[in-house]
């Protein structure tokens, strides 16, 4: 595996911040998220993410610890995509007295849809967390004979009652956001309306949430990093 370089990651979203590249070092610095997607959240639990990045970005580290590490990332990263979902308030009974909580959807009335093949393992995940999650498939391919790299839908198969589903799309990587785009475009098709769709993934470049900003302000983008190189992006997730 290719050492990637240590960038500037995990910054707390209660703070506004505004990303911007510096010439010299290629890194960005932070003000504010909200102009890259105005629906964006970085996952809360970011100094356990920075402590397992740390250990998938290393060059030393084997092809057996990336899985472990990043399968231990992702499961925080699912946990924090599926509280997203709407909640409702409700009052419990403990042994210890009454308990203001929340409860969120039936988890049957959840959709996790990987964008294959890399989405497939935090989809996975998603369903260790809760079994009952149903699963949908989108196989997007680009078209390299093209100058734009088209991205090109092969193969879906969702439920055919998605339209009424809280989706959970998933895909470990948003690089310039056209598989997004057209894993997106394909749900819409189906009926999906784009404020109960959320975009988990694992790290992102700033090039595809502003693809995905003009295009689907209203989606809502669960990530556990932010890279400002392209190039690394897809380094450190791909199929």
């Amino acid at each position: 595996m290719n050492k990637i370089p240590q960038i500037e990651e995990f910054h707390d979203t209660n703070t506004p911040v505004q990303c911007e590249e510096n010439e010299k070092e290629g890194t960005m610095t932070t003000n504010s998220y909200s102009d890259l997607h105005p629906n964006l959240l970085i996952s809360p639990s970011r100094k356990v993410h920075h402590l397992l990045f740390t250990k998938m970005r290393d060059r030393f580290t084997t092809s057996k610890e990336f899985v472990q590490y990043s399968k231990r990332s992702m499961r925080i990263l699912a946990e924090d995509a599926l509280s997203e979902f709407p909640s409702t308030e409700v009052k419990i009974s403990t042994p210890c007295g009454s308990f203001d909580g929340v409860i969120g959807p039936n988890p049957t009335n959840i959709c996790a849809v990987s964008i294959m093949r890399s989405g497939d393992a935090l989809v996975e995940v998603v369903r260790e967390i809760e079994p009952a999650i149903r699963v949908g498939k989108i196989l997007i391919q680009r078209d390299e004979s093209t100058t734009t790299k088209t991205a090109t839908l092969l193969y879906s198969k969702l439920p055919p009652d998605i339209s009424r589903q809280h989706v959970l799309l998933c895909d470990p990587m948003l690089a310039t956001g056209g598989s997004a785009m057209k894993a997106i475009e394909v749900l819409v098709q189906h009926n999906v309306d784009p404020t109960k769709i959320i975009f988990a993934n694992m790290i992102c470049a700033p090039a595809g949430l502003t693809v995905l900003a003009d295009a689907y302000p209203q989606i809502k983008i669960v990530t556990a990093a932010i890279d400002n190189n392209l190039m690394m992006t897809n380094l450190l997730f791909q199929d």
